[in-house]
């Protein structure tokens, strides 16, 4: 019998799939899109354990089952004696009387009832060992608050109280009770102190397993990129970002440095192999050679940067650390599609063709920054003045439109 450890409503069976696809390394976006849930329930559901998923609950192997509590039932009800029913089951006869006694008597017995009523009394969660022991949480916490690992804590421990038991505690336990604050002894707080500094547990199977948010794995500078693109002197080089919306609903925006030429593209998740195969169908869609580098945050969704690099040909740099303004253009277009697409509004019922719609009309006004030119015209202009592929001449049509 498996009942139910999450919010009501929920099926059991759909906490089990959450939590294996927690343990597989999937990210929230990816559970709850799978599961067809919101984003924000599957978070909190996560989050409420400290990402560290229930273990299975079980009977012991002596206790009565489900088909023992029918038969004694089935005994009752023909009026077989305890004993009788004791010995067709190979239990003691007073296993079977203290069953009957504690479940209303001989008249009022019922399996089911018995059943649900064991299982809800054999929920008793064992102590944590920092709970029991205040002398060993303090020490414990004041080796985290001087960013000791869990693991070296548990090591000092061993080697400070050879011969006190209860002054040692594996790194496990400690893990589990600072991401799982049900248990109350080590204050939420610690977990600062950790090198990852993360309230939560992930999986190591996770695709971001090893990496602090923010780290993408062989990154290039945006200092190391060509004067060139900086000065805005040639076009093809783009700025990009993703705008968010309700139910963590996300929209990729791309903009040309020169031409302020706005692009968009839907996608279902932000998960970097997503976003990566979906860029690289939005510059398949322009003319050929029209943008030569992409400049990006350093958001985990561009974590698969090398990828989209080999497939496009496009040069990916990455911005400083908390520095929106190294990607103007593209915070500044941020800031004019909100009179499209609201915050808190759901960006999943967006289609590609609602958001080429959207662009067309932010591509067709006239700009101060482009001598009240528009960003179609300048760019569209630039393909038709150049060698003409078949990309290039349907480039040239859409922005004509």
């Amino acid at each position: 019998m498996h009942m139910p450890n999450g919010r009501p409503g929920m099926a059991v069976a759909v906490l089990d799939e959450m939590w294996a696809r927690h343990r597989a390394g999937e990210s929230i976006a990816v559970i709850a899109k799978a599961l067809g849930r919101p984003y924000d329930s599957i978070y909190w559901l996560i989050a409420a354990r400290g990402g560290v998923a229930p273990l299975p609950r079980c009977r012991a192997a002596r206790a009565l089952t489900s088909a023992d509590r029918e038969a004694i039932s089935r005994g009752l009800a023909a009026g077989d004696s305890c004993r009788t029913i004791a010995a067709r089951l190979q239990r003691a006869p007073s296993t079977i009387s203290r069953e009957i006694r504690r479940n209303d008597g001989v008249a009022h017995y019922r399996a089911e009832r018995a059943d649900r009523r064991a299982w809800h009394q054999t929920k008793r969660p064992k102590a944590c060992r920092l709970v029991e022991s205040p002398r060993l949480c303090a020490a414990v916490a004041r080796k985290l608050a001087a960013q000791w690992s869990p693991q070296q804590i548990s090591g000092w421990l061993m080697t400070a109280y050879p011969d006190a038991p209860q002054m040692q505690v594996s790194h496990e336990t400690i893990y589990r009770t600072l991401f799982l604050q049900t248990r109350g002894a080590l204050k939420r707080e610690l977990s600062a102190h950790l090198r990852t500094a993360r309230p939560i547990r992930r999986s190591k199977k996770s695709v971001r397993g090893g990496l602090q948010a923010g780290q993408i794995r062989d990154a290039v500078s945006i200092t190391e990129r060509p004067a060139s693109v900086e000065d805005r002197a040639i076009p093809g080089h783009w700025e990009g970002d993703l705008i968010q919306g309700a139910n963590h609903t996300f929209i990729v925006t791309l903009v040309e440095r020169w031409s302020r030429y706005v692009q968009l593209v839907q996608i279902p998740t932000k998960e970097a192999p997503v976003v990566a195969a979906a860029l690289t169908r939005a510059v398949q869609r322009l003319p050929a050679g029209l943008m030569a580098t992409l400049t990006w945050d350093r958001g985990h969704e561009m974590a698969h940067h090398a990828q989209f690099t080999v497939a496009t040909d496009v040069a990916v740099y990455f911005c400083d650390p908390r520095s929106p303004w190294q990607r103007g253009s593209n915070e500044n277009t941020n800031g004019l599609l909100r009179q499209y697409f609201p915050k808190g509004v759901d960006l999943s019922g967006y289609t590609q063709r609602q958001l080429d719609a959207v662009a067309r009309k932010l591509n067709t006004r006239p700009r101060k920054t482009l001598g009240w030119k528009t960003p179609a015209a300048m760019l569209g202009k630039l393909c038709t003045g150049s060698p003409r592929s078949v990309h290039s001449a349907e480039f040239a049509r859409t922005t004509e439109n």
